[in-house]
């Protein structure tokens, strides 16, 4: 009755708000809408996939639509392949499978009727390939059945229909030719037959060497179909039930083809069948109409149609908005939805629908889907190219994201700071090097955290550092990090402090190089330049002794001895004394 939520990065934190006061504690429940992202298995889904995406937004703006259209069937068919190629690779996870097989079922006929566009004529003859591809199982019991014995014999002998059904006439007639030959007495029956299916038009666009208008084609279905039933007519197969079954089905007889609902398996296949042979010249308009009425027909009236029956129709309505909408409530996660309207959008099918918040419908998904990926430890990365194509929001969201990547490493750490140099993000490149700065020195790593402090300009920070290396100076007497120290070069000009340790150990260089001269020069102007920690007055006096020895240095006249140095810094630093 009482809970409360907050939003996060891909999930959402469910809690109870109302508790016993007894020493209870509220349950949390972590509520993931992309749990698919943290399967290792569907990785190759992401990362190829990002690819595609990547190259489909360098396509020309420029370009004419018409030149464009190519290229979009073309990147569909490539996000169709990657699903395919998943599939392959996780037949034994059949969980996963199954929603990869709905992903790819969908995209496929979004591609036929968006993208694409079939028109009247071949949009039938794309639709055959659709529930091919998705129904290949034919193949597998043709080739059990032609592989026994005694074929024509075979108990799935029959089941050749599949063949007819998905408007394969050269192989059911390849098949029908093994029962042929085992009954000599039906042998015209059977070549009536074949002669039917050989004959049956085919509408072909890009038929070499002649140019086939939609009229001529459905002139000549016309002749075929009123031949087929002719042969019904004259009972030409009343005799055999199987043959005649067939000849129904080659003038769409509806009962007939519902009698076959076992090979059909899906109203969609018996709607693509009904129109092979009922309705082949039918227009993309007509559609949802055939579609309804199949569904109805094919479904027990008590059924309850399932989610993917549901996205299908909406497809066949033309209704793409409530198909991306269906998808984002059935699929448990962004990649379907964000691709494929992002796809959409560059076909310009998806132009007038805006959010009330002010990004469109590919932005918010891509969003969605780029969110949940930075949640993950490596595909974080891939996000970013996504948040780099959502012009609206994408670089405020990617800011935010950014900060939350866990940087368990320095190379993770120089990672993002590569990402966040490129695109100017100068505040949270400044903040992952105080991060990094402030892990190093917890790790007593002081050259690294100085480092990195340089990085993010961090004066306060790189000056407590500076005061750490001075005191295990003073501590062990010599200092670590040299290679960093004596390359500071104009970063040691970020604090006094920093300052002070780059020329302090430039002395220790002279002292080393017995340049004893400039060695005394650069000293004495350490101790005018008020930047030494006081701390440290009685190191400079003691560095000073042997340079009073040394008679080729030539201090100013008022400082000839270690009182005068003494007196001359005490001065310099504590003026009243």
């Amino acid at each position: 009755k009482h809970l409360g939520f907050v939003w996060g990065p891909g999930d959402i934190l469910v809690y109870e708000t109302i508790y016993k006061a007894s020493g209870g504690c509220p349950f949390v429940h972590e509520v993931r809408k992309d749990e698919d992202i943290y399967s290792p298995i569907l990785r190759k889904l992401f990362n190829e996939s990002h690819h595609i995406f990547v190259g489909l937004q360098r396509i020309r703006e420029d370009l004419p639509s018409k030149n464009k259209k190519p290229q979009f069937v073309s990147i569909s068919k490539n996000y169709r392949s990657v699903i395919r190629a998943c599939m392959e690779e996780l037949q034994q996870v059949a969980g996963i499978v199954s929603i990869l097989l709905a992903v790819e079922l969908i995209w496929n006929l979004c591609e036929v009727l968006f993208i694409d566009a079939a028109p009247a004529g071949s949009l039938v003859l794309h639709l055959l390939d659709w529930v091919r591809l998705h129904k290949a199982d034919v193949d597998e019991k043709a080739r059990e059945v032609l592989a026994s014995e005694s074929p024509a014999e075979h108990q799935a002998y029959w089941d050749v229909i599949s063949y007819v059904l998905q408007g394969r006439m050269d192989e059911a007639r390849q098949v029908l030719v093994k029962q042929a030959t085992l009954q000599p007495a039906a042998r015209a029956m059977f070549k009536l037959l074949d002669n039917l299916l050989m004959k049956m038009p085919i509408f072909n666009v890009h038929s070499p060497g002649e140019t086939q208008t939609l009229t001529e084609f459905d002139v000549k279905w016309r002749h075929w179909r009123e031949e087929v039933d002719r042969c019904l007519q004259d009972q030409s197969f009343a005799s055999n039930p199987h043959l005649e079954d067939i000849c129904k089905i080659l003038v769409g007889d509806e009962d007939v083809l519902l009698e076959h609902k076992e090979l059909l398996s899906t109203w969609y296949h018996f709607l693509v069948t009904r129109l092979l042979f009922s309705h082949p010249t039918v227009k993309p308009t007509e559609l949802h109409y055939y579609a309804q009425s199949s569904m109805h027909m094919f479904l027990d009236t008590r059924s309850v149609p399932e989610p993917l029956d549901s996205i299908l129709l909406a497809a066949f309505e033309f209704d793409i908005h409530q198909v991306i909408k269906d998808c984002s409530i059935a699929l448990n996660n962004w990649w379907f939805v964000g691709h494929l309207t992002d796809l959409l959008d560059h076909c310009k099918l998806l132009q007038s629908h805006n959010l009330h918040f002010g990004s469109n419908l590919r932005e918010f998904l891509l969003l969605e889907y780029a969110s949940g990926l930075f949640t993950h430890h490596s595909l974080w990365q891939l996000a970013v190219d996504y948040f780099d194509h959502c012009p609206e929001f994408g670089r405020v969201y990617l800011e935010l994201q950014i900060e939350r990547v866990p940087l368990d490493t320095e190379r993770k750490a120089l990672k993002v700071i590569r990402i966040c140099e490129q695109r100017q993000m100068t505040e949270q490149v400044r903040s992952i090097c105080k991060i990094m700065a402030k892990k190093a020195l917890r790790n007593n790593r002081l050259g690294s955290a100085l480092s990195w402090s340089i990085r993010a300009k961090d004066a306060a920070f790189a000056t407590l550092i500076s005061e750490r290396f001075l005191q295990d100076y003073c501590a062990k007497g010599t200092f670590s990090d040299l290679d960093l120290i004596d390359n500071l070069g104009p970063a040691m000009l970020l604090s006094d402090r920093l300052t002070f340790l780059g020329k302090y150990r430039e002395f220790h260089r002279l002292y080393g190089e017995k340049r004893f001269s400039d060695a005394a020069k650069l000293l004495l102007s350490l101790m005018t330049a008020k930047i030494a920690p006081r701390s440290f007055w009685m190191t400079l006096l003691t560095d000073a002794l042997p340079l009073l020895e040394q008679k080729e240095v030539n201090w100013p006249t008022s400082l000839t001895s270690i009182h005068d140095l003494t007196l001359k810094l005490t001065s310099l630093y504590l003026p009243s004394v």
